[in-house]
């Protein structure tokens, strides 16, 4: 597992934007981060109005003294590109490279993103703006690490202007060659939508009705690779001057508009911004999703917490501070799930600007009056104590299987119901890691044979060759546990027919005749065999005949009443169960509870507010224990000789403080179900 960068401790520092201070804030900035055990930080990412203030006239003046000021403090620099945010000079240069929303407004200047991501005289600039840093700074010992761009598709992941429309009709020439492919892929057949030629094609733009929806579907898969294309012009040019600089941009978790998965194959290292709500009652559930995700996308590659809130951010309806010791929580989280780098926005607030009530690790009191700076001071200090954790590696038997073309295809309009894919997501995620389960992210193409379970909680669209794989991981011996309205559809958004999910109904020994949409205030029940009562579940229902599979429970509702519920099917050497309904928590537990056994895994019983990671290093086991509650502490116990991370003798139980971090050395064939949770069952 190789560092990226190769540094030879965990990263520790924040963005930094020095153009919004005069240059006597900036020594006492580098003096600061001195004093905070900062190493690292990421320059220049919204500079570009400063760096080119007209078409070619490039002042590096004040760049070149920010960067020998961070040299000589000995804190390195994650370089920008600086294209993240275009000046206004741009705008009134090319008036029609202002991004267009699907009702053809084209948008104005005064946020940020204000771009088309086709429009050649915008990319054009940003190759001279990006040639024009690599020649500058390529060669600067601060430099460890390029940052292209900044969370690209945050605020337009979709531009519906002519230029667009023209490269959305070369993407579909080269995708389907010809317009009959086109045609058949799109089903144009209906409503008499057949394409005589190319350029009667358009983007999906505001229509009577239903747009079509693989034209929509191909539509999102474009959008996604031509704002990838401009991120590939930025990585390579970066490539072609600074071939020994590593290149990363900062993804956003679960971002609706780009497929990460595609997109974290160009790049060298993962990196992420994280904002989970401190308000919401379980924030380091979302978090853990956002690190185990970009662990994932990489093969298990240690990955960078590049942006993160030392408190409240701006954005929300209400902007809830972080509690103290969440922070720190939270950083350690990202730590046990395989992160080796810690970062923030920003590193001084703003004192203007629409992000001016962000906070920082500099607040507007100034640094030495606040709880916020003595707090990331403390974890500065802290994170000297654990580099061993740089060479730890993350190891997870059970898969999450996700997708963005099937999320796309799913949340797309005329379904039988309105469908959103991350509810279920975080569902299942939270059971799992409460049965004490380390979770990778895979795509349903990927490789599924590293995992003895894989879960699925929504596929609505497999392609055929996803839909292969997914059945041979099963035929071969593993478990798979999918969840209803999967494999609906192919990679053309078309119907396989003869009885729903057509292409797993081998594997999971039964056919759906006919699906029940839920209200959102109905219920149907569902009775487990052997048991007395029935549980309530929500959402959706369906008439299922099954064709070999085991019928688990059966609903007690309704037409569909006495029918199954939750099956599950040995095919070949393995086993598939499906879920057809929401269950609810409890109850989505004792299933995956059950497939888990199946399938010879460990598992516990944790609360919901205890986060469990076991990590491998070449010295041992390493649990790490978070207590996420901000009240209760929790005690637990764990067989053996129990040692801190440098090797000093632990007592037991282990108590963990309301936001209590516990790392245990924990001796070899460690399991999950050897914790015991004496104390703090809230």
């Amino acid at each position: 597992m190789p560092r990226v960068p190769a540094v030879p401790h965990v990263i520790y520092g924040a963005d930094y934007n020095p153009e919004q201070w005069p240059p006597e804030v900036w020594r006492e900035d580098v003096a600061l981060m001195r004093e905070a055990g900062v190493n690292l930080v990421s320059l220049g990412i919204f500079s570009w109005a400063l760096l080119e203030r007209a078409p070619g006239e490039f002042d590096f003046a004040w760049l070149d003294e920010v960067m020998e000021l961070l040299h000589a403090g000995g804190i390195g620099v994650n370089l920008a590109t600086a294209t993240a945010s275009p000046p206004p000079w741009l705008s009134t240069l090319y008036p029609d490279s202002r991004p267009v929303t699907v009702d053809g407004v084209r948008l104005e200047v005064g946020g940020r993103q204000l771009y088309c991501p086709s429009h050649p005289g915008f990319r054009a600039h940003v190759a001279t703006l990006v040639r024009a840093m690599a020649d500058r700074y390529g060669t600067h010992p601060a430099v460890q690490l390029w940052h292209v761009g900044n969370e690209y598709g945050c605020h337009i992941d979709q531009c519906y202007c002519d230029t667009c429309a023209v490269k959305f009709r070369a993407w579909l020439r080269a995708r389907y060659t010809t317009l009959d492919a086109l045609n058949a892929a799109w089903g144009t057949a209906f409503w008499s939508q057949h394409y005589g030629e190319w350029a009667q094609i358009q983007p999906p733009r505001r229509a009577p009705t239903y747009a079509n929806p693989t034209q929509q579907l191909d539509w999102r898969r474009f959008s996604s690779d031509n704002i990838l294309e401009l991120y590939q012009l930025e990585a390579g040019i970066l490539r072609d001057v600074t071939p020994d600089i590593p290149v990363t941009t900062n993804f956003l978790g679960f971002l609706p508009g780009l497929d990460y998965f595609e997109w974290a194959t160009h790049e060298d290292v993962a990196s992420v911004d994280a904002y989970p709500d401190p308000a919401a009652a379980h924030p380091h559930l979302e978090a853990g999703m956002i690190f185990d995700l970009t662990r994932s996308l990489r093969g298990g590659q240690r990955w960078i917490l590049m942006e993160q809130a030392t408190s409240a951010v701006n954005w929300r309806a209400i902007n809830a501070p972080k509690a103290p010791g969440l922070t720190r929580l939270l950083n350690h989280q990202a730590l046990a799930h395989g992160a080796s780098g810690i970062m923030y926005f920003q590193w001084r607030a703003s004192k203007a600007g629409a992000e001016k009530y962000h906070s920082a690790l500099v607040q507007h009191p100034g640094p030495q009056r606040t709880r916020v700076w003595r707090e990331v001071v403390a974890f500065g200090e802290e994170l000297r104590t654990l580099t061993p954790l740089l060479d730890a590696r993350v190891r997870a038997r059970v898969g999450i299987v996700f997708d963005w073309h099937s999320r796309w295809a799913l949340e797309l309009d005329s379904k039988p119901a309105q469908l959103s894919l991350m509810p279920l997501v975080q569902a299942w995620y939270a059971a799992l890691r409460q049965l004490g389960q380390n979770v990778d992210f895979v795509h349903p193409g990927g490789d599924l044979g590293a995992y003895d379970l894989l879960v699925m909680p929504n596929s609505y669209l497999l392609t055929d060759a996803d839909a292969t794989n997914v059945r041979a991981y099963v035929q071969g011996g593993g478990h798979l546990v999918t969840g209803f309205f999967s494999g609906i559809v192919d990679g053309h958004e078309h119907i396989g027919l003869g009885g729903y999910p057509a292409s797993l109904r081998d594997v999971l020994g039964l056919w759906v005749e006919e699906w029940v949409p839920l209200h959102p205030d109905e219920l149907t029940h569902v009775r487990f065999t052997g048991a007395a009562t029935p549980v309530p579940a929500t959402t959706w229902a369906e008439v299922i005949h099954p064709t070999g599979a085991e019928v688990l429970a059966t609903f007690q509702d309704g037409y569909w009443q006495g029918g199954p519920a939750i099956t599950r099917h040995v095919s070949g050497q393995g086993q598939a169960t499906y879920i057809a309904t929401q269950l609810p928590e409890q109850s989505l537990m004792d299933v995956l509870r059950g497939a888990l056994t199946d399938a010879g895994m460990p598992h516990t019983t944790l609360p919901p507010h205890l986060d469990v990671t076991l990590s491998e290093t070449q010295g041992g086991l390493i649990l790490h224990l978070l207590n996420a509650h901000r009240a209760d502490p929790v005690q637990v116990t764990v067989p053996g000789t129990l040692h801190t991370l440098d090797g000093q003798p632990l007592a037991q139980p282990l108590t963990l403080e309301p936001y209590g971090v516990r790392l245990v050395r924990v001796p070899a064939g460690f399991s999950v179900a050897d914790i015991t949770v004496v104390a703090g069952r809230h």
